[in-house]
């Protein structure tokens, strides 16, 4: 298992929809956050889009990764057949073993069965490139109904993006949703949390914390995964809330992230 940060770690850097950074943070801004931070995984996702990169920028990040010694992974969002293939052949080229996907867009949102046949017919492209295809669990599905997309497309080449928080969405913690996806993990995404209640105690809020400062037990975690025999890359994603203004955002989602690596070397060596 290797650690890494990714354009979900700095996602106010990056710029989320109605916040505007003033200068956003580039893929090649990524590569030198992850360098200054020790750490030899990026993973540049749908966030930070690289089928919009000009050819030329794509082999220029590519050789400022190989020249850093940082592997890339590609992550993208939508499950449309010709967007999946543009992005398997972005993976390849970048080196990428796995290409993590979100399947949900603004205005698709497909069933398990569009999944399993869309997965399935992509098993030669996968193949041929040595991209596996990491489906992040992400708020509409519980964790039983990936577990039969991926047993039903019973391929190598198709497995689990665990994201340790995305699932409170469809009601299910990280207890449930690691156990059932750990075996078919092929991606994982660090994220801690904390649970409290709202001032007028009429509900609950879920924040984003700094690694190993929240409710998530990371030993407990990587132990699970270890024991289902998978020994993913670990990449490092933060929901960090705002501050009053975006400039202070910026710099509190950077401490975290500095602070959250640190942290995770206890448990993450290389």
């Amino acid at each position: 298992m290797r650690l890494g940060i990714g354009s979900y770690t700095y996602s106010w850097a990056v710029g989320v929809v109605g916040y505007p950074p003033l200068q956003p943070l580039t893929p090649r801004g990524l590569l030198d956050k992850a360098a200054q931070l020790g750490v030899s995984v990026v993973q540049i996702c749908d966030n930070m889009p690289l089928d919009r990169l000009a050819p030329d920028e794509l082999e220029a990040l590519v050789a400022a990764a190989q020249a850093q010694r940082i592997e890339l992974e590609v992550g993208t969002r939508g499950i449309a057949p010709d967007h999946l293939r543009r992005y398997i052949a972005l993976a390849r080229r970048c080196g990428s073993q796995i290409l993590r996907v979100v399947v949900d867009t603004a205005d698709h949102h497909p069933t398990s069965d569009e999944m399993v046949d869309t997965a399935r017919a992509l098993l030669p492209e996968l193949a041929d490139a040595s991209v596996r295809l990491a489906i992040e669990n992400h708020d509409r599905f519980t964790a039983a109904t990936l577990t039969g997309v991926i047993r039903r497309v019973g391929s190598e080449w198709v497995g689990i993006c665990l994201d340790t928080v995305n699932s409170f969405g469809a009601l299910e913690g990280p207890q449930v949703v690691v156990e059932a996806l750990a075996p078919h993990t092929v991606n994982l995404h660090i994220k801690d949390f904390a649970v409290h209640r709202v001032p007028s105690n009429m509900g609950f809020s879920v924040e984003g914390r700094p690694a190993g400062e929240g409710r998530l037990d990371v030993p407990w975690l990587l132990r699970t995964l270890r024991d289902a025999g998978r020994d993913p890359n670990a990449i490092l994603e933060l929901w960090t809330p705002p501050e009053a203004d975006l400039a202070a955002t910026i710099a509190k989602e950077d401490a975290w992230a500095t602070a959250s690596v640190a942290r995770l070397r206890q448990w993450i060596s290389e």
